[in-house]
């Protein structure tokens, strides 16, 4: 009597395992599910969007998608690596782990370590590695952390999550230089590094490293640019030294916020607007603005050109033409406008009309007298 935990019969050839069949049965039994797969997915790309805008900083972007029934099957033939007469996966189905897989594309190296703690605090973590670059001399490859995630039950016992309670998802977290990596590598679609010819192996391996160096960078750059914000807003909040802020949006907001005020209604665009044109007019940091505006008063100006009270960057037009005079309409990009022109000056016949000595402010010239 045979062995029943044999494959092979008594006195017959071995019996080879039918790979084609079995990938064919298991596709068609994923093809079945993967409807379930693509919802996981939108639902997986909802959360983890959530995850970043409330507890990181910008992200690239999100994306996931249900893996497609002929790569499945292409996995589900696959041998096992230590016996090639085995299937690597005996139920494909159960055993491949990214039938749903995610991608976040960071723009920053340092965002990764803030995601990683709240990826746990928002997933079941069940498997977590890093894959990481020029591990060896012969090795190259892209940095990004994999994560094999699934709902926690304080979630799939909502009506809504509750289908996918036994779904797992594989969770990918790059930087972007670090995708444009792994995309072309992909693309270039050596299998084994042991095949690739020694030239393109050499600048590979150059070119991971210039890749690594420029992540480092933008992320030194990012820090500086957090620095120098904080540095502009404390000299305005402290009355500092003005003369070393330079003209940007966030040192603008800085200043006009305490010159006249908040004003919510103003968005990032505005400032960034603002701070081109306020350069345009030859102003480059913020004590030459505080030179010009010396002796007017918003709001005063205001009233002599509107009954209402204007939101912020209105008045801070007002003090402009002011404190420049015909400088503002000669330095200003739109100059050539008719429009613009009229417009300016009848605000400054205005200002004259009611005793309000214009100047003719210009940042390379701050001594220049009224008008």
């Amino acid at each position: 009597m045979p062995n029943e935990n044999t494959d092979v019969a008594v006195g017959t050839a071995p019996v080879s395992f039918d790979f084609e069949r079995h990938g064919r049965d298991s596709a068609e039994t994923y093809r079945r599910i993967r409807p379930l797969y693509d919802d996981f997915c939108q639902t997986v790309v909802r959360l983890l969007n959530d995850v970043c805008r409330a507890y990181a900083s910008a992200i690239h972007s999100v994306v996931a998608r249900a893996k497609d029934v002929e790569s499945f099957y292409a996995k589900a033939i696959k041998p096992l690596e230590t016996d090639p007469d085995k299937p690597k996966y005996r139920d494909p189905v159960k055993e491949i782990t990214d039938l749903a897989g995610a991608r976040i594309i960071t723009y920053f190296l340092d965002t990764a370590p803030r995601l990683d703690q709240v990826i746990a605090e928002q997933f079941d973590v069940l498997e977590r590695g890093d894959k990481a670059t020029l591990l060896k001399d012969e090795e190259f490859g892209y940095q990004s952390i994999h994560y094999l995630l699934r709902l926690k039950p304080n979630r799939t016992i909502l009506p809504e999550y509750q289908r996918f309670r036994d779904l797992r998802f594989e969770l990918q977290v790059r930087t972007i230089l670090q995708h444009a990596w792994a995309e072309i590598e992909h693309d270039i679609q050596y299998k084994s590094t042991e095949v690739i010819p020694r030239e393109i192996r050499r600048r590979f391996k150059a070119l991971a490293g210039v890749l690594e160096l420029a992540d480092r960078e933008f992320q030194a750059i990012q820090h500086a640019d957090e620095e120098i914000r904080k540095t502009s807003e404390r000299e305005v909040e402290i009355d500092g030294d003005l003369a070393a802020v330079e003209i940007t949006p966030f040192g603008l907001k800085a200043y006009l916020d305490r010159l006249l005020g908040p004003d919510g209604r103003m968005t990032e665009f505005s400032y960034d607007f603002e701070a081109r044109n306020v350069r345009s007019l030859g102003f480059t940091n913020l004590q030459q603005l505080d030179d010009c505006f010396r002796g007017f008063n918003a709001d005063q100006l205001n009233s002599v050109i509107y009954s209402t009270r204007q939101g912020q960057l209105s008045r801070f037009e007002y003090l402009l033409a002011a404190g420049m005079g015909e400088n503002f309409i000669r330095r200003h990009r739109w100059k050539d406008e008719a429009w613009f022109i009229t417009r300016t000056e009848g605000m400054l016949t205005k200002f004259r009309e009611a005793a309000i000595p214009v100047r003719l402010y210009s940042p390379d010239l701050p001594s220049a007298g009224a008008s």
